[in-house]
């Protein structure tokens, strides 16, 4: 008679199931296209432009494909390689269209966005492409700024792997004059006026007024990553910042930024602290990076700011927009790391220091160590931190009910 596996395994299969369903998203474009000679340049291209590396952080992708001869045309313009790199994202489609799907599509037609729209170099919708399926099961695609004129058609599928990659060969590559524009190479991209345009022009003012203004730029080849706070954000918070010293302001704004390219979906599996422009020494000015799941967040030991959109991603620059204004614990009251001092009268004046941590106002009414103290006492708990007294209840309760 066979044996039947044992119940736990038979409950483990579904979890085993889902584990590796969860970790087979991950490819390597460049490994793929490396099994395919007729595609050498464009896979050349891929790597020299940083696109590959941008192409596999994502989990759905489909890349419209160049032979060897289209790229010869795409090459015959001699377009930098800031350029050729807007034009090759807009061959990456941030949506999975296999083969089956180009076939199979809603009315025939759809709009779907490219890797060159999401960056935030596209003007409007210029970087959305359009796919429609044809009479004959031809497949025609065309950019969005090219007057709706399909000027590439579906040749074959290269790879698929259903809903993370797809791998499709085109006719030729596709026309944009947007894409096509002449691009500053990383060196020239002028930071401010770009987070200017895309709204975040408060705190591109602040960068104007400072000296951190040309750290950032100088940092952009190198790679850099900004958390910009809104406009609104930064508007609430400049009482607080005309109150700092210049060298202050000067920390406070290179607290924004990490000296090194760090895509969401990388923020994402990199928990933990990290250093910043700021960071000098025994200065730390360091923050702690959280994935919580939906939300990426920033935790100071002051505040913990939000994620709330990619601004702009151009390799090696990338800009978030957060929703608060970072206070390092070097320049604002923070959690208190040392022994309170004892109790000062509540009508002592506290003397005020030029370069002294300032008080976050989310932390003035918040009671003081010897407030907790004194609530403490009259409680009749005195002595006791959190972890002993939850496990004082605790043992009062599992009493009880062993008497019971």
């Amino acid at each position: 008679m066979q044996r039947l596996p044992p119940l736990t395994a038979i409950v483990a299969l579904p979890f085993l199931f889902l584990f590796l369903s969860s970790t087979t998203h991950a490819f390597n474009i460049t490994r793929i296209l490396a099994q395919h000679p007729d595609f050498s340049t464009f896979n050349h291209y891929l790597t020299a432009t940083h696109l590959a590396s941008e192409i596999n952080r994502r989990r759905t992708i489909t890349v419209l494909a160049l032979d060897n001869a289209s790229m010869s045309s795409l090459l015959s313009k001699h377009l930098t390689l800031s350029t050729l790199k807007n034009v090759l994202s807009l061959h990456v489609l941030v949506d999975y269209f296999g083969a089956k799907k180009l076939h199979q599509l809603t009315g025939g037609t759809t709009l779907t966005a490219s890797m060159f729209q999401s960056t935030g170099a596209a003007v409007g919708t210029s970087g959305y492409v359009n796919i429609t399926n044809l009479k004959g099961g031809k497949v025609g695609f065309g950019s969005e700024d090219n007057d709706g004129t399909l000027n590439a058609f579906y040749v074959k599928s290269v790879a698929e792997e259903s809903y993370n990659i797809s791998i499709l060969q085109i006719s030729q590559a596709l026309s944009s004059a947007e894409a096509e524009a002449p691009t500053p190479g990383p060196s020239q991209l002028n930071l401010t006026a770009l987070i200017t345009k895309q709204g975040c022009k408060a705190f591109a003012d602040l960068l104007r007024a400072s000296k951190a203004g040309s750290i950032f730029q100088e940092s952009i080849d190198g790679g850099l990553t900004v958390f910009c706070p809104t406009d609104k954000v930064i508007n609430g918070f400049l009482p607080k910042y005309k109150n700092l010293t210049e060298a202050q302001k000067v920390s406070l704004l290179l607290y924004h930024g990490i000296p090194v390219y760090q895509s969401l979906q990388t923020l994402k599996s990199s928990n933990g602290v990290v250093n910043t422009l700021a960071t000098d020494g025994s200065n730390k000015y360091d923050f702690n990076i959280q994935d919580e799941g939906k939300d990426v967040t920033l935790e100071t030991k002051v505040n913990t700011a939000t994620i709330t959109s990619t601004l702009l991603d151009q390799e090696p620059l990338i800009v978030f927009t957060i929703d608060k204004v970072l206070l390092p614990r070097e320049l604002f009251k923070g959690v208190v790391e040392t022994p309170a001092e004892s109790p000062k009268p509540a009508n002592k004046k506290k003397k005020k220091a030029a370069d002294a941590p300032l008080s976050d106002d989310s932390e003035a009414d918040a009671p003081s160590d010897s407030d907790d103290q004194k609530a403490a006492d009259d409680s009749g708990v005195s002595g006791l931190d959190g972890g002993r007294l939850v496990t004082v209840v605790i043992s009062l309760l599992v009493g009880i009910l062993v008497l019971c």
